[in-house]
């Protein structure tokens, strides 16, 4: 999921993260990073607006909810926390509302990007009472913290506590959010975004360099890279902060057929669906022989100096650099892609920065689940009712979601013919905000900005037309029978892969065969035919 990143969402998703992970926020060192979309007519909201305050206040003074007892309710958030002091100016103005509307008041805590995987699981795993969390199922292992019993079952409390949204999401996507017969998410559903991943290039240098058609495949890729080593003194090509686990999504989505399940295994995802039309097959794009000849392409990168020497251990921020003119790739999906377009035409004007989606390659593209983003109660939460009422005010009050997602009117933004805007005199490091949110935006209170690229609704329609649906939103797998493999796996992926995806493992096809060994001996096929038996079973649900 870019950087780490988210896919996400899609997403990131993570993703995308993360989007990756998914990746919500202008965060742009976020990993899973996820711009808020433009969508949403702010004058047409007025009234869901009134509809979600009555109804908020229609909780609260339920002679059935018992409010008159002050709580603190935590949302975990993954990011690194803000430190310009906009964060608690903005919880500050959100706090009086959450005391007003349902005497409580909402923390955020960060599980910030270094290391976020394992703290994240850590987390869940610790018996922590968590209130609320974001969760995401295509990079935040939801469904294997589900199995492990890390979130709490919601179907008891939904209508009571989040009536408007629970009535708002269909039958359908509750049946998406279940562990077993347990509602242990809310999704992410009515939120509009694309988290397929890629890679940002500066579209004046590729030019320069005689690549005159956007770029599509790895090999003209190289090129790129080529040309900013043999012409633009000082510049690393691809300054990656550690290993670019986006080549091995790359890889799958560009030089194979694979699309991706539902199960993590840590670093990267060593199982997928053979392909869309095959998809209740089980297939990695590990085991694909072009595998070996991608990790001798990165070799050759590796050596040829497109990144440094040091890079696993390098700790920078990529897209800053690029915003800085000193590099000239990083890594992300389209959503971060329509914000950062519009940055670099005013760091770097004349950049023209273009995306090199993987789906551009051979069309391979599926829709993003609506659970890349969504939000969890904790198993432990001794506040899960006015969790989820903090919960409905941020999702259902048109007030409160437009300070936890955009921050203070007249300060973080303006608003001008129907548009956020910057006001006079904005500084980002001084009033920038964000709150790294992606648990359950929605469209109706979106509010377009002019720091979304123009020229976005054309990629939306290049993707709209090739783009297959989501095929597992209901498949859910559980690991019990396989719990310590998957363990297993995801340790051999951690220790190897990022050595193979930085050209730094030595010759890639003795570094590859050690690979797949090592995922053998760790009990690989025994996972795969374990998924394999309940792809057979989700299959036959499917099909009746």
């Amino acid at each position: 999921m870019g950087n780490i990143r988210k896919i996400a969402i899609t997403a990131c998703s993570l993703m995308l993260v993360f989007g990756l992970a998914a990746c919500g926020s202008n965060n742009n060192s976020s990993s899973d990073n996820k711009a808020n979309n433009s969508t949403g007519d702010t004058a047409a909201n007025d009234s869901s607006s009134n509809t979600a305050t009555n109804n908020a206040n229609a909780n609260a003074s339920d002679s059935k909810i018992d409010t008159k007892d002050f709580e603190t309710i935590t949302y975990v958030m993954l990011g690194d926390k803000p430190k310009n002091g906009q964060l608690e100016k903005v919880m500050d103005k959100i706090n009086v509302i959450m005391k007003d509307k349902i005497n409580a008041e909402l923390q955020l805590k960060w599980v910030e990007w270094a290391d976020w995987q394992t703290k994240y699981n850590l987390l869940l795993a610790s018996g922590e009472p968590i209130d609320l969390i974001n969760i995401g199922t295509d990079w935040l292992d939801t469904w294997g913290n589900a199995q492990r019993g890390a979130f709490l079952p919601l179907n008891d409390l939904l209508e009571k506590y989040a009536p408007q949204t629970w009535s708002e999401i269909p039958p359908e996507d509750w049946d998406q959010s279940k562990y077993k017969n347990d509602i242990v998410l809310i999704p992410e559903d009515h939120y509009t975004q694309w988290v397929n991943h890629g890679l940002y290039y500066r579209g004046d240098w590729a030019k320069e360099f005689g690549i005159t058609q956007p770029i599509t495949d790895f090999a003209t890729f190289g090129k790129y890279l080529q040309g900013i080593k043999d012409n633009k003194k000082d510049v690393i090509p691809f300054d990656s902060a550690g290993a670019a686990t986006t080549f091995y999504t790359g890889f799958a989505a560009s030089e194979t057929d694979n699309i991706e399940l539902p199960i993590s295994t840590g670093y990267v995802n060593a199982f997928y669906g053979k392909s869309y039309d095959d998809r209740y097959t089980v297939d990695s794009p590990i085991f694909n022989d072009q595998f070996i000849d991608f990790a001798k392409m990165l070799k050759q990168w590796g050596d040829a100096g497109y990144w440094r020497e040091d890079v696993l251990n390098y700790k920078g921020d990529t897209r800053a650099e690029l915003r800085a003119g000193q590099t000239g790739v990083d890594a992300h999906h389209t959503q971060t892609f329509k914000n950062l377009r519009v940055q670099m035409d005013k760091d770097q004007p004349g950049s023209e920065l273009q995306m090199f989606s993987y789906s551009d390659t051979r069309g391979n593209l599926i829709s993003m689940p609506i659970t890349h983003g969504g939000t969890s109660i904790g198993a432990h939460s001794k506040h899960p009712e006015r969790a989820l009422m903090a919960y409905e005010l941020i999702r259902q009050d048109k007030e409160v979601y437009q300070l936890f997602n955009y921050g203070i009117q007249g300060v973080q933004y303006d608003i001008k013919d129907g548009v956020r805007v910057r006001p006079a005199g904005y500084d980002d490091a001084k009033d920038g905000f964000y709150s790294d949110f992606w648990g359950g935006r929605v469209d109706k209170f979106e509010i377009p900005s002019d720091q979304d690229w123009s020229g976005i609704g054309d990629i939306y329609k290049k993707y709209d037309a090739i783009k297959k649906p989501f095929p597992y939103g209901k498949f859910v797998f559980d690991k019990s029978a396989v719990d310590p493999e998957m363990t297993a796996i995801s340790q051999v992926l951690g220790e190897q892969m990022p050595a193979i995806l930085a050209g730094k493992a030595g010759d890639p096809e003795k570094a590859v065969a050690a690979l797949r060994d090592k995922l053998k001996a760790a009990g690989y096929d025994k996972v795969k035919d374990e998924i394999q038996k309940q792809l057979d079973a989700f299959k036959a649900s499917e099909q009746g």
